[in-house]
């Protein structure tokens, strides 16, 4: 008995439009931000310093933005991660 697994063949167009898919809801949530610190001192306070601290890196206040995140992101995982290592 064989099996036999049919996959339609890569298609890099469709990495390269969801990516751009991607980037442009990025760019979007973080343009909302920006709009919505007027409202908010802190946040207009916050954003004023990913601003300075993205041209003091010579990157743009959207890849600053995102290496934010994604620090956030990665040390929230590791503390889930060692919550659960440390529990057991």
């Amino acid at each position: 008995m064989s099996i036999y697994f049919e996959s339609r063949p890569y298609d890099q167009r469709l990495k390269e439009q969801h990516m751009l898919e991607s980037q442009t809801f990025f760019s979007k949530m973080v343009d909302e931000l920006v709009e919505f610190s007027e409202y908010d001192p802190e946040l207009a306070d916050g954003i004023r310093w990913l601003d300075d601290q993205a041209q003091k890196k010579g990157i743009t206040f959207y890849d600053m933005v995102f290496e934010v995140l994604y620090k956030h992101d990665v040390n929230s995982k590791a503390k889930e991660w060692l919550n659960t290592r440390t529990r057991n």
